[in-house]
């Protein structure tokens, strides 16, 4: 074992001790961002090149600073994102929302499809969508300035329009003419503060957390700026906490216009996020 190895291994039991929840992986990962090198050539790192500032991550990590922040990277799809203090770092479970949005886009028979992202953060999902359907117009919607710097940087070259706006009010001109509506709205309940991973609680902007006491207050509202920006027919895609499965779907019914609205699981097969289809007049 070389001397970055046998450091890892140091990294990854102070990193467990101190509760971070993957600490061989981000050991790992820390590693290789100081070392210019990737994850699985650490074994090739000389001795004599070792850097010390490896450590000064490591204790970053340990005050559980989000791994994303030291390394000014995410990572999302076939994407990498630039990300820091003022932007919501996307999540893994958030690739299967995207990922159905993406197959039910595919399988619209139209030419161009028109998919706007509300409460876009880093641009994560609208970057998701443009690269992924390649034809699609993607318009992606954020109210925070902070989180908005973060989405114009990534979005820079891509063929996303990044809106400042209210996802309340946003893009009154595409009214009647959007395919597909997508978001990872703010959805943990106030009073769960406490309970909340302190790389979450502490670093992400709360903005993109909180939403009234059951969590459900900017949903609430998204499916009226949904209808509003929907053809009949078009599709709305929603995140949501996996406790709230059983109360999202509710949200988009019958009687404000919905039809087919159903709940789906992640990848570990807990309740994620929900669908709907703008009913036909």
């Amino acid at each position: 074992m070389n001397l970055l190895l046998a450091e890892v291994a140091q990294a990854t039991q102070r990193l467990a001790d101190a509760g971070v929840p993957s600490p061989r992986f981000d050991a790992e990962e820390l590693a290789a961002f100081v070392h210019g090198v990737k994850r699985g050539e650490l074994h090739n790192v000389p001795d004599a090149d070792f850097d010390a500032r490896y450590w000064e991550t490591i204790a970053r990590r340990e005050a559980r600073e989000p791994l994303q922040h030291i390394t000014g990277r995410a990572f999302f799809r076939y994407l990498e994102l630039q990300v820091g203090p003022g932007v919501f770092v996307p999540r893994p479970e958030t690739e299967s929302v995207v990922g159905w949005a993406i197959d039910a886009v595919r399988a619209m028979d139209v030419v161009e499809p028109l998919i706007v992202d509300l409460c876009t953060g880093s641009g994560a999902i609208a970057l998701a969508m443009a690269q992924e359907v390649p034809r699609s117009r993607v318009h992606a919607v954020e109210l925070s300035e902070d989180a908005l710097k973060w989405a114009r940087k990534n979005a820079e070259g891509s063929r996303v329009t990044v809106h400042r706006g209210d996802a309340l009010t946003a893009l009154p001109e595409l009214d009647g003419q959007v395919d597909l509506v997508i978001s990872n709205p703010p959805y943990i309940p106030l009073t769960e503060w406490e309970y909340v991973a302190p790389e979450a609680r502490d670093h992400d902007p709360q903005m993109a957390l909180f939403s009234g006491e059951d969590g459900l207050d900017t949903i609430r509202g998204i499916e009226r700026t949904a209808h509003r920006l929907l053809r009949p027919g078009g599709l709305v895609v929603i995140e949501h906490a996996d406790t709230q499965g059983g109360q999202v779907p509710w949200i988009f019914t019958e009687e404000r216009g919905w039809a087919d609205a159903a709940d789906h699981p992640d990848l570990n097969r807990r309740p994620r996020f929900a669908t709907a289809r703008k009913a036909m007049p």
